[in-house]
């Protein structure tokens, strides 16, 4: 059973920058396209960032510059700097694994809040 578990959120000021980590258990890495996603109140989630096990980016346009999305596939670990955070960007962020091939195999945190506000 595949478990992820973000941490790093919190209230930061805009302008500021937050760091949120994915620790996965399970092999997940090599087969699986990892994420971060976020639901702002009364808004549907929406993808904020995607990496493959190649690593191969896609970034909402939004954040472009801003945030950068990496991984360790040595320590099954996922990671989403986030710099020159704005209001707008407050929500709950989640942590996705979604496998390569068979993309109806996919997985969930139980997500950080980041809260953008002066």
């Amino acid at each position: 059973q595949v478990q992820l578990v973000e941490s790093g959120g919190g209230l930061v000021q805009p302008g500021g920058s937050l760091r949120l980590s994915c620790a996965a258990s399970g092999s997940v890495f090599r087969t699986h396209t990892m994420g971060w996603y976020r639901q702002a109140p009364g808004k549907q989630r929406e993808l904020v960032a995607t990496i493959t096990s190649g690593g191969s980016r896609v970034y909402l346009a939004s954040v472009k510059g801003r945030f950068t999305i990496s991984r360790d596939n040595a320590k099954n670990a996922l990671y989403l700097q986030m710099n020159s955070l704005k209001p707008e960007d407050t929500a709950v962020y989640y942590c996705n694994a979604r496998h390569s091939v068979r993309s109806e195999i996919n997985y969930w945190g139980q997500g950080t809040q980041v809260t953008v506000s002066s």
